[in-house]
């Protein structure tokens, strides 16, 4: 029987060629793999082969778009691609254990998963960039901003904070109705896959039944490690600390996003610091990119040439 996610896939790929952006695997260390979508005009073919070679450095500034849990990097970020490329070198991964990507190392930390990333970046001949980070993508990015603080611009981030505490994740699963963020994140059946859809989302849109069947056979394998890494997000309320982000932080959060909801991004904003604003956008949840993308767009755009033009002011 066909899958109707699965034979759209195609049809999206082939958009964001169109885009600018091309699929790339890495090796990032032996038994660690990683797809890449990186910007076409970095990849020039070797002669003879029709292969691509080694990576250009980026002539334009490198933006990041990190994933989040329920979805892999094209899925995620696919309205964004096209309104970013004209300006932007983008790059967008499939982080371990999505897509692809894989690895055999047992560590399951968004640390591990944020210096894959930055590994990868740096075959690519990427220095200098800026990690824009959905949900679990933000814990990702805001480790690559702790970790790598020379190479990181600005960190934007959307439903997401810096660490998820054992009375965060406790409070959330409670308001939400879930015994444990496998339940939530990780459906396996139409039913929990459908909860997760209105959770996520300001005003749920009706999908047939078989969509929701196929969008499970497609986006959630991997199941064990997956779990392995809902596992690894969560720290103890005493080994939780608050790191210092030397560079500046934006927060763009979906109004109605029930997961971690608009008050949280306030406090961590208060947090944080003068480094830190934040921008809420109405009629917008959890899935605020995809929800309300021309906003979301525009103001992450905004953000990013206001960090561009500094640049070019201090140098």
């Amino acid at each position: 029987m066909v899958n109707f996610v699965e034979v759209q896939k195609p049809l999206l790929y082939g958009l964001m060629k169109m885009a600018g952006v091309v699929p790339y695997t890495l090796e990032i260390e032996p038994g660690t793999k990683i797809n890449f979508w990186v910007p076409k005009e970095t990849l020039k073919k070797k002669f003879g082969t029709g292969k691509p070679t080694k990576p250009d450095k980026p002539k334009k500034p490198a933006v990041l778009l990190i994933h989040g849990f329920a979805g892999e990097g094209i899925v995620t970020w696919q309205f964004q691609v096209g309104a970013l490329s004209k300006k932007y070198s983008v790059y967008i991964p499939d982080l371990l254990f999505f897509g692809g990507s894989y690895s055999d190392n047992s560590d399951r930390s968004p640390a591990f998963q944020a210096d894959c990333l930055v590994k990868g970046l740096r075959i690519l001949g990427v220095d200098k960039f800026v990690p824009v980070g959905f949900s679990y993508g933000g814990m990702v990015a805001f480790k690559i901003a702790e970790a790598y603080p020379d190479m990181v611009r600005a960190i934007v981030v959307s439903g997401s904070i810096p660490t998820m505490t054992d009375t965060i994740n406790e409070a959330s699963l409670n308001r939400l109705g879930f015994s444990s963020s496998t339940d939530l994140l990780l459906p396996t059946s139409v039913k929990g896959l459908k909860a997760l859809f209105t959770i996520a989302v300001h005003k749920p849109l009706w999908f047939p039944k078989r969509l929701f069947k196929d969008y499970i056979e497609v986006m959630f394998n991997n199941r064990k490690e997956r779990a392995e890494l809902l596992e690894a997000v969560v720290v103890s309320n005493k080994e939780a600390q608050i790191p210092h982000f030397p560079r500046k932080i934006h927060f763009l959060w979906g109004e109605s996003d029930q997961i971690f909801d608009l008050e949280l991004a306030r406090d961590m904003k208060e947090q944080l610091g003068e480094n830190a604003t934040i921008e809420s956008i109405k009629k917008a949840g959890h899935l605020v990119q995809l929800e309300r993308p021309c906003v979301y767009n525009r103001r992450l755009k905004k953000f990013l040439a206001s960090i561009h033009s500094e640049d070019k002011y201090l140098q």
